[in-house]
Parts: structure tokens; sequence; C-alpha cells
């Protein structure tokens, strides 16, 4: 029987697992979850989802034809350190954010097939916007299982290894963005009169249908704008304060900076797993 094991029992995971078995990609008796210490967390899982747990990660191993690395990043030596023996021709897919496929083999001592994964928190909903890469071993086959996982709890997109910092500044780290322009929207429409309630439904309300119009309208997002923009209007008062405030220069130095950061991550934990494989 075709198996996913996941390796750490987070919200990540069970964001996937939830949307897995939702979806019909997996039935709850595909799915293996492994957490190193936490029992009461694996109850948790089993009773709401009905799948199976375990805290042998390498019996997990052997089982699954697809093992999701999903502990946190600064755990992954000691989530992964003893499964090698069980490895053959498993698929590894990691969600781990900073962890590149390269430190992922020097972990396990061999070449696998290796998807790195950026979703973000949105796959609690079903509503993730992820990337994926995938390593030379990896193949047709598994990387369309992959797409398939991810189709499960929203967008997926291929991308190369490199380019998945650029896709953490932007959509890993995004929801952090808009929810920080909700907070300052409802703020301000407190300030000026609006009950708390009713400010969160019409910001909401607004941010859904300016996505959906985005999406469906087939226009450029300037062109939208330009279009409710009308001059010397209400708009237009708006939207030349948040341009002398720098807004657009804000969000893009939020962007960089966000994926100069993932950079160094990436970078830190290469250096410190090498250094723990050395001693």
């Amino acid at each position: 029987m075709k198996r996913i094991g996941f390796i750490g029992a987070g919200s990540m995971a069970e964001a996937m697992i939830a949307g897995l078995i939702k979806g019909g990609v997996y039935t709850p008796e595909q799915i293996i979850v492994a957490n190193r210490s936490n029992k009461e967390r694996l109850t948790e899982l089993a009773t709401t989802y009905g799948i199976e747990t375990t805290q042998d990660k390498q019996n997990l191993a052997k089982r699954a034809t697809i093992i999701v690395l999903a502990m946190k990043p600064k755990d992954v030596k000691a989530g992964i350190d003893g499964i090698e023996d069980s490895l053959t021709n498993q698929l590894i897919v990691s969600v781990l954010a900073g962890i590149s496929m390269r430190t992922i083999s020097s972990i396990l001592g061999k070449e696998m097939a290796i998807i790195r994964a950026m979703p973000n928190t949105s796959a609690t909903i079903a509503k993730s916007a992820t990337a994926i890469a995938a390593s030379a071993q990896v193949t047709t086959e598994q990387l369309e299982q992959c797409l398939s996982l991810f189709q499960a709890i929203g967008l997926c997109k291929v991308v190369e290894e490199h380019q998945l910092d650029a896709v953490t500044g932007v959509s890993g780290s995004g929801p952090a963005y808009v929810y920080l322009l909700v907070e300052a929207m409802e703020k301000a429409a407190i300030e000026v009169g609006l009950s708390p309630q009713i400010a969160r439904e019409l910001i909401v309300q607004t941010l859904l249908g300016s996505a959906e119009m985005i999406a469906n309208s087939g226009k450029h997002p300037e062109t939208l704008r330009k279009e409710v923009t009308s001059p010397n209007g209400t708009t237009e008062a708006g939207v030349t304060t948040l341009q002398d405030k720098g807004f657009e220069e804000a969000v893009i130095a939020c962007v960089k900076s966000a994926t100069r950061r993932s950079i160094e991550l990436k970078e830190m934990f290469a250096e410190s797993i090498a250094s723990a494989n050395n001693r």
C-alpha cells in the first residue's frame, strides 16, 4: 500500500494531513506520523484524523514511499539521523525553511530523490501558496506526486532551488505582511469612527474582492488601481499619502530583507550541520 510518512507533528504537518485526507489524495490508513517525544501530540493527531502514529522513525521510513520532513529546522539532524539505512527509493519532501537539499543529503550520507517545498501558514485552510524544487534524482512521477500533495492545500508552482529564498520573502513570509496591513487599516478605521467588528468585516471583504479581481480579471494590478483612482477623489488622496510615505519602497525593502535572511539562515544551517558531521 502506498503510504506517506511525516517526521514531525507540528502545524504544517497537520495542515498537510488535513488537506490530503479532505482532498482524497490519501486515506487515513495511508498516513503515518512520527514525533520524537510528544506522545500527547501524536495521540491528538491519531484521534482527530484516524491516522497511524509512532515514535519509531526507522519503521516509518521503511514503510513510507514519501517521507515528509516537518520537524523544526534546528532539529533536522536529530530528526533524520538513523533513517538512512531504511531508505531505498523513497521520495524525501522537506518543508524545512533554510535547509538545502545538499544539507539533507549530507546528513543522510547519500544522494536521494529530494524535493524542497516552501508552503505558507494558509495551508491550514487549504489556501497555501507553495513553491517546490526538485533534486536531479526526482523522477517525473515523483514530481507529479509531490505536486498533488501541495495542490491539496492550495496553489503549487515548480521553481529552481535557488529561487526558494525569493519565494520565502514573497509568499512564505507574505501572510505576515498582509496581517500587518490589516492591523493598520483596522486601527485607522476605528479612529475615523467605525466599530471594530464592522471595520474587520469590511477590510476582509475588500481584501478578498481585490484578490479575486487580480486573479480573474486578467488585468495588471496597476491597471486595476488606476481604474478605481479618480482624479482628485478620495482614493487618489489615500494612494498619494501611501506613496508620499514610501509605501512601495517599504514593501520592496521588506521582501528583499526577508529573502536575504532566508539566504543567511540557509548558510548558517549548512555550516552548523557540516561542523556537526565533522566531529
